[in-house]
């Protein structure tokens, strides 16, 4: 009887030790975030989805960091966000201070183009929300369906090898015989869809949909634009009668190389710190991630703003990147040649 006494004394003094561990590391995160500014890196120019989803995270996520600091956010567009990628990862403060957000294809970028980190490597702090990414053309340009897509030549513009607009068009071209010719190098989104809308370019795909109805809902009111394929695992309601791309797979091999690139679609709206931070602030900065994404306020301007928030965390893009690093060799060298831009 006394032995099981003493062990349920050490059991209790263990929980209140490790209770009190937490709580001098929580005060330890709390001391160095207290009056400090955090900085948001944005991999885009302003005016786009990445840059508006960005900043609406930015007003929620430091009330739930201990110590509350501030997030400054800053832009940083080039070489289709792989500049802010690159700097996220190698130069950036490994101390809890930065974080960023940047394509979605980042993640696989790696494999598939010249990227030089490992993305597996990033703090992964979660994703916004999943999403369907399509092609678009404006209302006067030729290309109006599919068919005139494989049919007609066209004009879309791109943003850099690696981006989300060079990456789809590259593969419709290459994989799927679209007469499209890409005209790279614009700054952001909000850039290229200026040009598309000056009549420029045609138009531009890996364009999210999240995108077009939050950023963009006129365009659905007045029928500016054509929707003109969709990429994801299923077709988004609103349009329906829009084909999605694993729906016009015609061969084995492409199929493989659009689930490949699919993977990208799952963590549409990412963001992530440098790696190596100190594992207190790692943990203070994923729990406040997880904990604007229930944010009442957060939510309710979310709505207001008609933007989706179905989060993915960020152990599921650990996950994923995981698994899509494990993709046979032969699958990703058919994909890396399918989206090479050399020989437009």
């Amino acid at each position: 009887m006394a032995r099981g006494h003493s062990v349920q004394i050490t059991v209790g003094g263990a929980a209140v030790m490790l209770a009190l561990a937490g709580a001098a590391l929580a005060a330890g995160v709390g001391d160095f975030y207290k009056g400090r500014s955090l900085t948001l890196v944005i991999g885009y120019s302003a005016g786009g989805g990445y840059d508006a989803y960005a900043r609406l995270l930015g007003r929620y996520f430091g009330k739930h960091i201990p110590g509350n600091p501030s997030i400054i956010p800053q832009q940083m567009a080039g070489a289709g966000s792989l500049r802010s990628a690159n700097y996220i990862y190698s130069v950036a403060a490994k101390d809890g201070s930065v974080f960023g957000t940047f394509s979605r294809s980042m993640g696989i970028s790696p494999l598939i183009d010249k990227a030089e980190f490992d993305s597996r490597k990033f703090t992964w702090l979660g994703s916004v929300t999943d999403d369907n990414t399509t092609c678009v053309t404006w209302g006067t340009s030729p290309v109006k369906t599919w068919d005139d897509f494989l049919t007609k030549p066209s004009t879309f513009g791109g943003e850099g090898s690696g981006s989300d607009p060079d990456i789809w068009a590259l593969l419709y071209k290459n994989v799927f015989g679209a007469k499209l010719k890409l005209v790279s190098g614009y700054p952001g989104t909000n850039d290229t869809v200026l040009a598309m809308e000056r009549g420029e370019i045609d138009g531009l795909c890996g364009l999210s949909w999240s995108t077009i109805k939050t950023r963009h809902p006129d365009w659905l009111k007045t029928h500016s634009v054509n929707v003109i394929v969709q990429a994801a695992l299923q077709k988004e309601p609103e349009i329906a009668a829009v084909p999605l791309a694993t729906d016009l797979v015609k061969t084995p091999e492409q199929m493989q190389i659009i689930k490949l690139l699919l993977v990208s679609q799952a963590m549409a709206r990412p963001f992530a710190a440098p790696p190596d931070i100190p594992l207190e602030r790692k943990a203070a900065l994923l729990a406040a991630f997880d904990a604007t994404m229930k944010d009442d306020e957060f939510l309710a301007e979310a709505q207001r703003l008609d933007f989706d928030v179905r989060p993915v965390n960020a152990a599921k893009i650990d996950a994923l990147l995981a698994d899509v690093y494990r993709t046979p060799k032969d699958v990703i060298a058919r994909a890396t040649k399918a989206i090479a831009s050399e020989g437009q």
